[in-house]
């Protein structure tokens, strides 16, 4: 390995040294990550993972794939890219939880203008933080160095994970009924959709807003708020599952309330929501109110403080919304299915 170089293809842009040391400095990330199945470790052709099926009796591979987005020209102008990571992985384990499914493993893909390690290895960080957060193995990835196609200074971040559930627990929606208690997940703040809207609200490539500290914000920066990694959920997810029989669960990203719910709901049925009962992070009402943006339009767009919410029987809700505040997650009732409407209804 250290006799591969090539002079000409370092004079067009692209240094393969770099990308070896960039290797060898994301394997201590890497090795945080590893669980029963993964073998081998990064630097071979392909990811291998040997996927132990014991006490599942009809096994079911759950794919996700998913970027950072803009959200990234905050890590940029912050010269912060540890935390990006943690946000491309759950993007991707969040959305297959929701399947009712155990992420097993992940892989990124890390596009960039210039290769460097130092830098390359801060992102990986945030990948295995991430990994370790929902007990999945980074077992692979790409790291492409494109000269003239991306700035010296920026990149591209994304990546895929598979897991697995048993057929006859995959949930659907058809299990929602009218009555049932939607239990909401807290969001850490706007994670990873929307930021084309918060970019242009913030003026964040021209002013110095993002550090500025906002009495409302307690004492952190609009930068900083920004770039608080979305929550993962898999955890207390599967902990709830364990424990409760869920109807359904729905990941709250681009589209916010009103595209994301009615995906976990059957055609017929509607969410009715008390916004007095929605406990919303102050860098929401502060991005609507310097944003001029109509209520509904900050319901059609982010979390509002909600990052994923489960639908279960009324009888049920309390044990539920327990057992996730058991497994970290300060979790509370705020609508019900109904069946006087479709959509969702946020009085």
């Amino acid at each position: 390995m250290s006799e591969s170089f090539s002079e000409s293809y370092k004079n067009a842009g692209v240094d393969i040294t770099a990308g070896y040391k960039a290797v060898e400095l994301i394997k201590q990330h890497t090795a945080r990550t590893v669980i029963p199945g993964a073998i081998a470790g990064i630097g071979g052709f392909g990811g291998l993972f040997e996927l132990d099926l014991a006490g599942i009796e009809k096994p079911v591979l759950v794919s996700g794939t998913d970027g950072v987005g803009t959200k990234l020209r905050l890590a940029f102008l912050l010269d912060k890219h540890d935390t990006v990571g943690v946000d491309c992985v759950a993007m991707c384990v969040n959305d297959i939880v929701c399947c009712g499914a155990k992420p097993l493993f992940f892989l990124d893909y890390i596009a960039c203008g210039k290769n460097v390690p130092e830098r390359i290895s801060d992102i990986v960080k945030g990948v295995a933080d991430g990994c370790v957060q929902s007990g999945c193995a980074l077992i692979g990835g790409e790291t492409a160095e494109m000269p003239g196609f991306y700035p010296e200074d920026e990149y591209d971040l994304a990546g895929y994970s598979t897991g697995v559930v048993d057929k006859d627990k995959i949930l659907f929606n058809t299990a929602v009924k009218a009555g049932d208690a939607v239990i909401a997940l807290p969001s850490s703040g706007v994670h990873s959709n929307g930021f084309s809207l918060v970019r242009k609200v913030f003026d964040v490539e021209n002013s110095r807003r993002i550090w500025d500290a906002p009495a409302e914000l307690g004492g952190r920066t609009i930068g900083e708020t920004l770039l608080e990694p979305t929550r993962i959920y898999v955890r207390p997810v599967l902990a709830l599952l364990d424990k409760v029989r869920v109807h359904s669960i729905s990941h709250i990203t681009g589209g916010g309330f009103y595209e994301n719910i009615p995906r976990s709901i059957p055609k017929g049925l509607g969410v009715r929501i008390a916004k007095k009962d929605l406990r919303i992070p102050p860098i929401f009402e502060l991005l609507q109110k310097e944003g001029n943006i109509p209520e509904r339009d900050m319901f059609n767009t982010y979390n509002m403080g909600v990052g994923m919410c489960c639908t279960v029987a009324p009888e049920d809700a309390a044990t539920a919304v327990a057992t996730l505040k058991e497994n970290g997650v300060d979790a509370y009732v705020m609508g019900e299915v109904t069946a006087d409407s479709e959509g969702v209804c946020i009085e």
